[in-house]
């Protein structure tokens, strides 16, 4: 819901240069709630690759299913000749505790989710830098799964690693404006991870570079999604250090597919990754992998299979999806996770939703299962 210049002036602290610039500033954000059970169960490997038996339960309040929680400021000025300064600053959170999101370590995020200035132009397409979510996150979530990027381990990332609302520090990157249903984006980011480190003269490079790029197509009932994104781990580790592992290319691609017969939309999409793992995905305490894992010599082909279809006012929402490791990581398990959810409207901002997930072999751990059941409430402002 846009805010008048004068609301959104006093929550940013400067009114006065607002108003002079006339920039249009948006208080927009998504609050998300309910009531859930967890259940992680079996046998998994630790961070030191220790075999560790989880028999896990919880029962409570979960938050963010639905959508993630956030709350953010956004803004436009024209510029003249159709051409607008455009910025958005996003931050995560957690409903149950209020501690912010998206920190994983660096507690000195404030805008965990994104943190953007750019330009924009219906003739030439948008153009943005700072940290952002990948191409694959915006291309082809939607599109492959009926979940997206959403509901935890019922999302599309859940099984397209690269999908996962996978996020790049220090990027910049560019989007045509839509012809006729066709976009395409490309995106360069200088360290994915972090702040963009100093080369010493004659040193390894210590940062981590990363790709993001994509097409899509959405006309009508079809739906139509291509994606890749890479990323090369760097030659040094902090303090100069050299890095073992340095110069392996991450690799990922993804296609996917959808089509909207009316009384259900189909959903598809197939992917696989190389040396490694883009974005991992927590089920209960367990993270599937850390972001940007390099794994020389694995690959991890990724399938998935939707549908969604209106019932009276709602919809309701079912899924496969299947990630299957070979290479070095070939005697792992197969990882399935199956899921099927309903949301319903009770106004054009709120909405109640239910939502039952299992997966298993979490993690490609054989025996090792996730259950997750809940319903709750979403709020958008």
């Amino acid at each position: 819901m846009k805010k008048t210049l004068l609301a959104a002036a006093l929550v940013t602290g400067f009114a006065a240069g607002a108003a002079h610039a006339e920039t249009s500033v948006t208080l927009y954000g998504i609050v998300d709630g309910g009531i859930g059970y967890q259940q992680l169960k079996g046998t998994g490997v630790d961070a030191d690759g220790n075999a560790v038996d989880y028999n896990g339960k919880r029962t409570g309040m979960i938050n963010g299913i639905n959508s993630a929680n956030r709350w953010g400021l956004k803004g436009t000025e024209d510029l003249g000749e159709g051409l607008q300064a455009v910025f958005v600053l996003e931050s995560g959170f957690d409903l149950g505790t209020g501690t912010a999101g998206q920190a994983l370590g660096n507690t000195n995020r404030m805008f965990g989710r994104q943190a953007t200035v750019g330009l924009q132009s219906d003739a030439w397409g948008r153009l943005d830098l700072g940290r952002q979510t990948n191409i694959a996150s915006k291309y082809f979530a939607d599109i492959a799964s009926p979940f997206g990027v959403d509901f935890g381990q019922a999302a599309a990332g859940a099984t397209f690693n690269s999908a996962a609302s996978l996020r790049y520090d220090n990027m910049v990157m560019y989007q045509t404006p839509n012809f006729s249903g066709f976009q395409f984006g490309v995106g360069y980011s200088f360290n994915a991870n972090g702040n963009q480190q100093f080369r010493e003269s004659g040193g390894d490079d210590p940062n981590t570079h990363a790709w993001t790029t994509g097409l899509r197509y959405a006309n009508g009932p079809i739906g139509l999604a291509a994606t890749y994104d890479q990323f090369e781990s760097p030659d040094a580790l902090a303090g100069g250090v050299p890095n073992p592992d340095g110069g392996i290319k991450v690799k990922s691609w993804n296609v996917g597919a959808s089509y909207d017969f009316s009384v259900a939309k189909l959903h598809a999409g197939f992917g696989q990754t190389r040396n490694g793992w883009f974005q991992g995905i927590t089920f209960g305490d367990l993270d599937s992998a850390g972001a940007l894992v390099t794994n020389d010599g694995m690959r991890v082909n990724s399938y998935t299979v939707g549908l969604s279809a209106p019932v009276g006012t709602g919809e309701v929402m079912a899924s496969w999806g299947m990630a299957d490791p070979r290479g070095t990581a070939g005697d792992d398990e197969k990882q399935n996770i199956y899921s099927l959810g309903y949301t319903y409207p009770l106004s054009k901002r709120t909405n109640v939703y239910a939502v039952g997930s299992y997966a298993k072999h979490v993690a490609f751990q054989d025996d090792l299962k996730s259950t997750l059941v809940g319903v709750g409430l979403r709020h958008q402002f």
